[in-house]
């Protein structure tokens, strides 16, 4: 009596993509099938050793507009069992119809809602003037590097002839359904502090944790003032301000020395309205008031900050918001917190919009017991089904065909 939707989705969560060794070979063993059995073109990229793109395509009427891009990522990341209710690989569901499984939220259920949404469309005799691409990629939870990130640089890539891309968002525990139209800058900084060794029973002066001291200091304090303001200020959403966190601590050889050097690691995820120069010259004012030998070094530096247009002279815009109107879906638009695969699509300049079409649903995406109920997964066929209609049918814009 289960609906094949909920069931191949159920299929998909139990396939193990998580990290360390996700099996990438399954997932797109798996995906092409479904592809193939929909009549949809496919054709797989390899954008380094081990890490494949999947691309499915329905095509257009008129190949020569812009095409509208569906991207999911494949992988996710590691669980605690001892902290799950049911096994996170056998997408166990319950009475209530909850379906339990790494990725149930973040993001398996947005690649098989595209999937039945073009069935639907497809078995309705559906044909649109736009292209619509599916790409499935590897390794978004690790920072995209070894997956969208090398493939937009891509000719493959680039010969989607991109418009406009739909990639994912997170669940809403209202009614209301977010969406994020730009993401925040993460930085991941290593501030290295040198001072002066000794034995451990005597009053060093000038110590690497004197200054480390000071450094942690300066950031924690800039911590507690965002985390202030985003609590003060009812407008704001955690991505309107910068977040900022301690999470590494190294130096140090035994109980009874003093060290050289010592390290402190630090993620930042900093909103588009930040002037980013600005922002780094506070962290090397930072660095320099903890005094000499102070140095830091990035790990990570994004320094996009595009934004997609939400206004409603923008056609893509018109098309998405026109459908949640008609379907009396209350949007709620955000800058993402944290980082998804969007950042590169937009760093090439396609607008790209967050939706993951989940509320009255708890945000789970990497914490234990991730579920979402099948009502939910189901209602989010249907946006799609709505969506997808509505954005292959935009009018040739200037440039076009």
């Amino acid at each position: 009596s289960e609906d094949p939707s909920v069931t191949l989705f159920r299929e998909y969560l139990k396939i193990d993509t998580v990290h360390p060794k996700p099996d990438y070979d399954a997932a797109v063993q798996f995906l092409e099938r479904v592809g193939t059995d929909l009549g949809l073109a496919c054709q797989k990229v390899e954008v380094c050793q081990g890490r494949v793109v999947l691309i499915l395509t329905w095509q257009g009427t008129n190949p020569r507009l812009r095409s509208i891009l569906l991207n999911s990522h494949t992988d996710v990341v590691p669980v605690f069992e001892e902290h799950w209710t049911y096994p996170p690989f056998e997408a166990v569901k319950d009475s209530q119809g909850n379906i339990y499984a790494r990725g149930a939220q973040d993001m398996k259920c947005v690649s098989i809602q595209y999937l039945e949404a073009i069935r639907r469309l497809k078995a309705e005799g559906k044909s649109f003037a736009r292209t619509i691409h599916l790409t499935f990629v590897p390794d978004e939870e690790v920072g995209g590097h070894k997956g969208m990130e090398m493939f937009v640089q891509r000719p493959e890539f680039r010969a989607l002839n991109v418009g406009f891309a739909l990639d994912e968002g997170l669940a809403s525990p209202s009614d209301t359904f977010s969406v994020f139209y730009g993401e925040k800058s993460p930085w991941w900084i290593k501030v290295k502090c040198m001072g002066s060794p000794g034995h451990g029973s005597r009053f060093i002066s000038n110590t690497a944790a004197e200054k480390m001291h000071k450094v942690i200091d300066s950031f924690l304090a800039f911590r507690e003032s965002e985390k202030q303001r985003l609590k003060s200020d009812s407008s704001l959403t955690l991505g309107d301000v910068t977040s900022l966190n301690l999470t590494m601590l190294e130096g140090g050889v035994s109980f009874n020395v003093v060290p050289s050097e010592m390290a402190a690691g630090f993620d930042i995820r900093i909103p588009p309205t930040v002037d980013l120069k600005a922002f780094e010259e506070q962290v090397a004012v930072w660095c320099r008031g903890a005094g000499d030998g102070v140095t830091y070094e990035f790990h990570q530096k994004c320094m996009d900050q595009h934004i997609t247009s939400t206004e409603e002279s923008d056609p893509w815009w018109k098309a998405f918001s026109g459908v949640c109107r008609d379907m009396k879906l209350q949007l709620k638009l955000e800058i993402f917190p944290a980082a998804t695969d969007s950042r590169y699509i937009r760093a090439v300049r396609h607008p790209a919009i967050g939706f993951s079409p989940m509320n009255r649903t708890p945000v789970l995406l990497h914490d234990h017991n991730e579920f979402l109920n099948e009502q939910i997964f189901l209602r989010g066929i249907d946006i799609y089904a709505r969506l997808l209609p509505a954005l292959a049918s935009v009018p040739p814009l200037p440039g076009e065909g």
